[in-house]
């Protein structure tokens, strides 16, 4: 059974606004060279998906510069490849208002004709910070298999989990069938299972689930759409156990960044041969080390020069690190420059950002020093 996919772009903009207030989720850079895109997205190509559509809303300049025509995902196809959806007003709206969609819902109305267009058999559903190396092809077969109208996927979560609050919690019974979606209660800790917001859906159901939402003034996709009718339509849920990383505050971005810096995190996520994670290539040249140059536990792109320390560190690409600077628990974004005998820990800096010398700047692990693209300290 064939399959094509959509990707929201911007749903959890307001978890770290941070780094949406010029870009949109999507585009957020995640370790040395990707983009939070790259893993829905390689997740599909790698799972024979080749037609793609990316629901966008605001401030996606950036990921137009980064998707380009999709050759880098080998999607610059004649027939299918990767679209990018603009944005529509709301029909909830009047015509002379300018208010973007708001929902999960509200999105999906906005990409009817390019469902409708589809003609694949099922619409793989994922958010853009959906960060895991997953294979979507099992579970379209487990899905197949159930003959179910759309399979949820889910993760196990515990009282200590980082979860978002919007989260929705999935009750099943034994045979996988789900029984009950419900919003997580802000504060709420619980031992279960919460949705991956990676969905697998019968293409004729959600067009039909789409045109009654826009009949009755729905908003909401797991309330309107799954809860209302789980006595009607067949739904299951499909239990994933690899590593799944959410994104839910500048904190947790920082958090599970550094976790790249583990084995155990590549190893589930990027360096798996079989599921290679694609992103937009450069041709920059090799990084540049000098003398006296010192790098543990880092992660450093290419294009970079380092005249001073770098530890447990992430360096994006074009970042130079001037002579006796030390850089501890940091994440400097691209075309960073800090100047010579600059001290830093724990602190986020976006693009451009320039360090002058002899600066020292601290943050902590659970609130990062965050610097604002183009500025300079």
């Amino acid at each position: 059974m064939e399959a094509a996919g959509l990707i929201f772009s911007n749903i959890h903009n307001s978890s770290i606004p941070e780094l949406t207030n010029i870009r949109t989720m999507a585009s957020v850079p995640f370790g040395c060279r990707y983009r939070l895109v790259d893993f829905p997205l390689s997740n599909m190509v790698n799972s024979g998906i080749t037609k793609i559509g990316i629901i966008t809303h605001n401030n996606y300049q950036s990921l137009m510069d980064h998707i380009g025509t999709g050759k880098d995902w080998d999607l610059a196809r004649r027939s299918g490849g990767i679209k990018l959806l603009p944005p529509f007003i709301t029909t909830y709206e009047n015509s002379a208002s300018t208010k973007l969609y708001t929902t999960r819902l509200e999105a999906l109305i906005g990409a009817i004709s390019f469902i409708s267009r589809c003609t694949e058999d099922v619409i793989v559903l994922s958010d853009c910070d959906c960060i895991c190396n997953i294979d979507l092809s099992a579970i379209i077969d487990e899905h197949i298999k159930n003959q179910a109208d759309l399979t949820i996927v889910t993760r196990k979560v515990d009282e200590t989990s980082d979860i978002g609050d919007r989260s929705k919690v999935i009750t099943s019974n034994e045979e996988g069938v789900v029984t009950d979606v419900r919003e997580l209660i802000k504060g709420e800790k619980i031992g279960g299972e919460i949705s991956t917001n990676i969905m697998i859906v019968n293409r004729l159901f959600l067009l039909n689930a789409i045109s009654d939402a826009g009949a009755h003034g729905y908003t909401d996709f797991y309330h309107d759409i799954i809860a209302r009718r789980l006595s009607k339509i067949r739904v299951f849920r499909y239990l994933y156990e690899g590593i799944f990383i959410q994104i839910t505050s500048l904190a947790s971005y920082f958090s599970n960044s550094m976790k790249l810096l583990t084995p155990e995190a590549r190893n589930g996520l990027i360096n798996i041969p079989s599921n290679p994670i694609y992103t937009k290539l450069r041709n920059s040249a090799p990084t540049r080390y000098t003398d006296g140059a010192k790098v543990v536990n880092s992660y450093v792109a290419d294009g970079c020069v380092i005249e001073g320390t770098v530890e447990n560190s992430i360096l994006l690409r074009n970042v130079k690190v001037g002579k006796g600077t030390v850089i501890k628990n940091s994440i400097l974004m691209q075309d960073t420059v800090t100047g010579d005998n600059v001290n830093l820990n724990c602190v986020i800096t976006d693009k451009n950002v320039v360090i002058r010398d002899g600066r020292a700047l601290s943050g902590h692990e659970s609130m990062p020093f965050f610097i604002p693209k183009g500025s300079m300290v």
